[in-house]
């Protein structure tokens, strides 16, 4: 079974939290294009497992403008091996600091011997099923472009800007899939979804 809860960022709208009842398996924005992303089963409502009452007190942090170390958080979102090589660095991009998604494909090139591309990196960071928390926002293009988000550029720059990172040198791309979000994605997941129903024990 796999639960979950949402949480009032006060700054980009809700996120979705899912569980596996004892692990975190995901965290979505409410217009990510990917929504549900990794889960594979119904998701039922159940607001007080342990689990998220720790990654609530994480966002709390966040949001109050600390930097919690995400690995605080049982992360378990299914994944292959590239995305899980992918998530590590992602994982280990500072607080503040951006990377580029060139820089992560070398990272795993070294790691594995084996060739990577900055194109493939994009598409593990935009499907990124454990979003913010996993902070597929530092990443940007090696130009600057703010591009590859399944949640959106305003999203994007929000977080950006709430970690003070210098923006200088990023830019907004003009084109492309990741503009915007995918409006209302949590609510259309849930209501083409079969009845999540709640909290059976």
């Amino acid at each position: 079974m796999t639960f979950f809860t949402t949480y009032d960022t006060g700054l980009i709208g809700e996120l979705t939290l899912a569980s596996d009842g004892e692990s975190i398996v995901g965290c979505w924005f409410d217009n990510d294009r990917y929504f549900g992303y990794g889960v594979g089963e119904t998701m039922a409502r159940c607001d007080d497992l342990p689990v998220f009452d720790q990654a609530r007190s994480w966002l709390d942090r966040y949001f109050a403008g600390e930097a919690p170390d995400p690995r605080e958080l049982p992360l378990a979102a299914r994944a292959t091996q590239f995305q899980l090589r992918v998530r590590e660095a992602m994982l280990d991009v500072p607080y503040g600091q951006t990377t580029t998604y060139g820089a992560i494909a070398a990272r795993i090139e070294r790691e594995t011997g084996k060739r990577s591309s900055a194109r493939a990196v994009g598409g593990a960071v935009g499907h990124n099923p454990l979003c913010l928390i996993v902070p597929c926002h530092r990443v940007v293009g090696a130009d600057g472009s703010l591009t590859g988000f399944g949640g959106g550029i305003d999203t994007k720059v929000k977080l950006l800007e709430h970690e003070q990172v210098h923006m200088d040198g990023l830019h907004r791309p003009t084109k492309g899939t990741a503009l915007e979000g995918l409006a209302d994605a949590a609510r259309n997941y849930f209501d083409t979804a079969p009845s999540e129903g709640t909290d059976p024990r």
